[in-house]
């Protein structure tokens, strides 16, 4: 593997662990002794622990912080309340997708924002473009804020054995808690990529040149939820949970290439806020309405679909793939998908066929975020 990839503070120990790949210009961990499909239901049944460290994390803070977000993005940063996030995107002049983040409010002036890792770059150079002549300061503190993601039934059960305050509130996506989990400081966030509910931990201040607390705040979570079977995940199953729950991967299911109205993501972009970069193209769209919308595919008759295969209706190719795989919900040979269809085949229960191994197989659509639900009808219907 090259040496010149980079590494997250736990890459010691995934190496002890874990069968490691590229991923992102990062040495990851794709999945640890149990495998893959283990690994993905004990978050379904239980509770995992994941390395998302190679996400990149940064602060904005100053008199026009809030104002630049709110121009950068297509949801309403003003209605941010301190300690409340929101899921959001940036977009480009004519509304594509340039990434997927969260945004969360700390201060008055001070965010928390979190980006994906294959962005990152380009994000901060996109964020700092847009910053000159406004009085805001970005910090990028992905190299110092290892992020932990616990996900599953039994995630804030394992994470109250050690967190300072009690982290078993009702349900509210986006809440951010500034506390102490084994004595670190962290912020807690009610956010995940796996369909289950849990927190994101980035651990604050802990540098690569000195990678100890974070190992130890890892290995005080694997503790904490040692009676109920906590396993670590990797990159593997990460990919099968938000699969199964019908959640975008940049650069796959959602790019620049695609607007988040076409996305399925029109929750997060508010037309009525006065300005925000590519609002005039997405207001044109909004109009005359999508021609293509993201859709979830499960199949109907065993078949692994994968990225990039042609959808028919009535003997004609109506979308493609951008996402598939195999359910580990559902019996061994059957397979999941996200994709685009032409705008008329969008409705959830549709029959499209999607070409597999060069056979069209039969597949339901299903509005991408009622997709985990269905998979498991299905799979109680199956066996």
């Amino acid at each position: 593997m090259s040496g010149s990839l980079k590494i997250t503070h736990l890459n010691s120990w995934h190496k002890n662990h874990a069968k490691m790949v590229e991923f992102a210009g990062y040495e990851m961990p794709i999945w640890y002794e149990k495998g893959i499909v283990e690994e993905h239901l004990t978050v379904r049944r239980s509770v995992g622990v994941f390395d998302v460290t190679h996400m990149g994390r940064f602060i904005f803070k100053g008199p026009d912080a809030e104002n630049l977000l709110d121009y950068l993005t297509t949801n309403d940063v003003k209605n941010l309340k301190v300690g409340e996030g929101q899921y959001s995107v940036l977009c480009n002049e004519k509304g594509g997708i340039i990434d997927d983040l969260i945004i969360y409010r700390l201060g008055d002036e001070r965010f928390f924002v979190v980006v994906n890792s294959a962005n990152k770059v380009k994000d901060e150079e996109w964020f700092r473009r847009h910053a000159k002549g406004r009085s805001v300061e970005i910090q990028n503190i992905s190299d110092i804020t290892p992020q932990f993601a616990v996900q599953g039934p039994k995630a804030i059960e394992t994470l109250n054995k050690i967190s300072e305050v009690n982290l078993n509130r009702p349900y509210r996506f986006g809440e951010i808690i500034e506390t102490k989990l084994a004595g670190y400081e962290v912020y807690a966030t009610r956010t995940g990529y796996t369909g289950e509910d849990g927190y994101e931990i980035s651990q604050l201040n802990v540098p690569l040149s000195n990678p100890k607390p974070a190992v130890d705040l890892w290995e005080r979570i694997l503790e904490a939820g040692g009676e109920f079977g906590i396993t670590p995940v990797g990159l593997g199953a990460r990919d099968t949970l938000r699969l199964e729950a019908g959640m975008p991967l940049h650069g796959s299911d959602i790019t620049e290439e695609t607007t988040p109205l076409e996305a399925r993501l029109k929750f997060v972009v508010k037309l009525d806020k006065k300005d925000f970069i590519g609002k005039q193209a997405l207001a044109e769209q909004n109009e005359r309405k999508p021609s293509k919308l993201r859709v979830g595919l499960i199949m109907i008759d065993k078949g692994i679909p994968r990225p990039h295969l042609p959808i028919f209706a009535a003997g004609r190719i109506i979308g493609e793939t951008t996402s598939g795989s195999y359910s580990p919900l559902l019996p061994k040979g059957y397979g999941i998908a996200l994709g685009y269809v032409n705008r008329e085949y969008k409705k959830d229960g549709t029959i499209v066929y999607i070409e597999v191994h060069g056979k069209k197989r039969p597949a339901e659509v299903v509005k991408p975020r009622k997709m985990l639900k269905r998979i498991r009808e299905k799979a109680s219907q199956l066996t």
